[in-house]
């Protein structure tokens, strides 16, 4: 495509996640470093909570990785599951045999055999579960008594929560207020502001191999800024769309036109930009019948019009 055009050795801006792309910056790794120091301390339950698209998946994965071999770790990426479901996945992730018919009482007691083992052998178990407001309230309840198992010291199994803002929502229930009273550590993921957007995008030009002159000026990144709103998919996605432009186009750097193209090409800016105008429109909407309502009200109480 455009790699040997721009001197790249990958494409440095795609939205798969790739660990060694991972940004240390801002909410981030402040994220990064809760999530650790949680593990450590021992805590049952740990959440973190952004939108989409704000690099819940890569920080999860730069997190497992980072754990050193004390820790054994299952990932379920997919947590729309019933409860026996999520209990043979857990126990996949953990390469626990079972019998092909197992019910859901004995997998309980295998998964409880295998968690105090590993106790024994001084290993903590961490489970991350990824798009958690999906997960139906009965194999949340299930998850929460899972992590009943504990010793005098610590938990026997430690999860870990990532989702989008309506898991608040459904931490509110009342049917799941038990698992939310045991979440001992909680964070909120925040899309990147202008500087960190800015070192963003050179952090992975440099991990895709780029050492030329400037890419993005600085006139372009505030483009960019405006409509990804900080959002690392959406930068990725119209950073790359603006590379195939200006490769098209023979261009050496980035210009106004090419991400105005990438911009244009983007469904999910539109659609951003039509939501604030929806907004925009309801709320004068709103302002005109409260102010036309009060002017009504004034005129019948006191028979004229209020002065200017």
């Amino acid at each position: 495509m455009y790699l040997e055009h721009f001197g790249l050795r990958e494409i440095p801006f795609t939205i798969t996640p790739d660990t060694s792309f991972f940004y240390a910056y801002g909410s981030h790794v402040e994220a990064l470093n809760t999530l650790l120091v949680a593990v450590r301390s021992g805590e049952g339950f740990i959440k973190v909570v952004g939108e989409v698209g704000t690099g819940k998946t890569l920080l999860c994965r730069k997190f497992l990785n980072t754990l050193r071999s004390e820790f054994v770790t299952a990932y379920i990426h997919n947590p729309y599951l019933e409860p026996m479901t999520l209990l043979l996945a857990i126990a996949d992730e953990l390469r626990i045999k079972y019998p092909e018919n197992i019910n859901q009482h004995q997998l309980l007691k295998l998964l409880t055999k295998a968690l105090i083992d590993f106790y024994a052998a001084g290993k903590r178990v961490v489970l991350c579960l990824d798009e958690v407001q999906a997960m139906p309230e009965q194999t949340l309840e299930t998850l929460r008594l899972l992590t009943n198992l504990e010793t005098e010291k610590r938990k026997l199994l430690q999860v870990v929560l990532f989702g989008q803002p309506e898991l608040d929502m459904v931490l509110d229930l009342p049917s799941v207020r038990q698992l939310k009273q045991r979440i001992g550590f909680s964070y909120h993921l925040s899309p990147l502001d202008r500087e960190g957007m800015e070192g963003y995008i050179a952090h992975r030009l440099l991990v895709a191999g780029y050492h030329g002159k400037r890419l993005f000026p600085h006139a372009v990144l505030n483009e960019l800024f405006h409509a990804s709103r900080g959002i690392p998919r959406l930068i990725n996605i119209l950073s790359h769309k603006a590379l195939i432009a200006a490769f098209g186009q023979g261009a050496r750097a980035i210009g106004h036109e090419h991400m105005r193209l990438a911009i244009q090409d983007t469904i999910d800016v539109h659609e951003e930009k039509k939501s604030a105008w929806i907004k925009f429109a309801y709320t004068a909407l709103a302002l005109a019948t409260l102010t036309a309502l009060g002017l009504g009200a004034y005129y019948y109480y006191y028979g004229r019009w209020p002065l200017p």
